[in-house]
């Protein structure tokens, strides 16, 4: 009787214990994708970078209104003239995955973006964060948050300075 019972409990334990997946990690395949991601931005390789989304993702840049992600390499392309560098800082960086309680996948990223302003070799340097929803190993959605504040008062600052050299003294 007693060897039964302790049959009976030792299978009501293996059969409760649930295997769940983890919420949090900072390991993952999608973490991995997105690394590549963001190493593919910094070293303007566009084509590569592209292939990490799906057809139809959406990709949000600091607006509400979204793009196709083949529109990515174009969008940072008339965006990146006035710099003679530009990339993430490796050190630092931050990744986490999150799954939602509804099952998706979700990798977060946080980052300071730096880049050298060819017309007076500034140095601006922004914290990043981007999060990007995966599906099947694709990211199918994406957000992008940072302050461009410093970059357009640094390109105003020159823009008014060479305004000054150009205008004509009076005597």
């Amino acid at each position: 009787m007693k060897n039964l019972f302790l049959l009976g409990l030792a299978i009501v334990l293996f059969t409760s214990c649930e295997t769940k997946s983890e919420r949090y990690t900072q390991k993952s395949p999608e973490i991995e994708t997105y690394k590549a991601g963001i190493k593919d931005y910094s070293d303007q390789k566009w084509e590569s970078l592209v292939t990490r989304y799906a057809d139809t993702a959406n990709v949000f840049f600091n607006t509400a209104v979204p793009m196709r992600a083949n529109k990515i390499p174009e969008f940072h392309q008339n965006n990146e003239t006035a710099f003679s560098s530009r990339g993430f800082v490796e050190k630092g960086q931050e990744y986490e995955m999150a799954v939602t309680d509804e099952g998706n996948t979700w990798v977060n990223f946080w980052g300071t973006w730096k880049c050298t302003l060819t017309a007076n070799n500034k140095v601006i340097e922004i914290p990043v964060h981007l999060t990007a929803q995966f599906i099947d190993g694709k990211i199918v959605r994406e957000y992008g948050y940072w302050d461009n504040g410093p970059i357009i008062l640094a390109i105003q600052e020159i823009e008014a300075a060479s305004k000054m050299t150009e205008a004509p003294s009076e005597e």
